[in-house]
């Protein structure tokens, strides 16, 4: 595996979980690995577990990170082709990523879906630009339509609290103020279709995901039904994929928001976020955390068990 940007790319799940296991509980054994290597960090948008944990991932292997922050401290990049550049963008991604490429030997990215075309979104134009002229591996710290760190951090948790062979896993999307990219659910779905689990998609009509993420997962519109009987429970807005919708809200039904009353339906459920997450319109504050632990190694979420408060 050259690059990393899709949980697809892992191959054998259950190798790639015993790799996870083994550097968890051994985290600074293979820091030859990294001697005299550079990774070089980029960041076109906000970040703080993901930007914690690569780092510490880093340099845990014996590596020696570079964060660059493209919004603060660089040129503004123009990313567009064709573009006349007499606007505030000073450089073109594309002079600029063979000189990051040239500083180091592999790179990570965090470019999130921007709305303005799904074509472009589901493209990874940023992404792959990279990809194409850095010359070196690059991963995903989160792309526009995928961010399969938080999705592996996320199985490794499942696998780590299960309590039965085959759980019942549902994520449901909960309401937002603003209009979130697909790219957590969609890696996350596409996850959940490596495993053996019992896994339930609950949106309100109108949010389906991408058929290609969806793939054989049960769809419900009845947040109630999901979770009966869930044994984890992930919450998460994302907005509208279809066309004529495509990042916009077009709901915000509070009846989403995952509450003690619907954990109630669960069996003592888990409770899964990526983070960062908004309270009382996600998740409210009164749910049920009797036993709290964390749900990622790299960038994953917040993990709360169901029960007594």
């Amino acid at each position: 595996m050259k690059h990393f940007t899709s949980m697809k790319q892992l191959g054998d799940l259950q190798a790639a979980l015993a790799e996870a296991a083994y550097v968890k509980a051994n985290p600074f054994a293979d820091q030859a690995l990294g001697h005299n290597k550079t990774v070089l960090l980029v960041f076109f948008n906000n970040s703080l577990r993901t930007r914690l944990s690569t780092q510490k991932a880093a340099l845990n292997l014996g590596m020696n990170p570079i964060v660059l922050d493209v919004n603060q401290g660089a040129w503004k990049l123009e990313t567009g082709r064709g573009v006349v550049m007499d606007g505030d963008k000073s450089e073109h991604i594309l002079e600029a990523i063979p000189v990051m490429g040239s500083m180091c030997d592999m790179i990570g990215v965090r470019s999130f879906a921007r709305f303005e075309s799904r074509d472009d979104d589901y493209n990874e134009v940023i992404l792959n630009q990279f990809i194409q002229y850095s010359g070196k591996p690059v991963f995903s710290m989160e792309a526009a339509i995928r961010h399969p760190l938080q999705t592996f951090a996320d199985i490794i948790t499942i696998e780590e609290y299960k309590t039965k062979p085959r759980p019942k896993v549902v994520m449901t999307w909960a309401p937002h103020p603003r209009a979130l990219p697909q790219a957590v659910p969609n890696s996350f779905a596409e996850g959940m279709s490596m495993t053996d689990y019992d896994f339930v998609i609950a949106n309100p009509e109108g949010y389906d995901l991408a058929p290609e993420f969806v793939g054989n997962a049960k769809v419900t519109h009845d947040q109630d039904e999901a979770l009966a009987g869930a044994d984890f429970v992930y919450a998460k807005n994302w907005a509208p994929y279809r066309e004529d919708i495509y990042g916009k809200v077009v709901n915000y039904d509070m009846g989403w928001t995952v509450t003690k009353e619907k954990m109630a339906l669960t069996n003592d459920a888990f409770f899964m976020h990526c983070l960062p997450v908004r309270r009382n319109m996600i998740v409210s504050d009164d749910r049920p955390s009797s036993r709290c632990c964390s749900s990622r190694y790299d960038s994953g979420g917040e993990m709360r068990r169901a029960g007594p408060g």
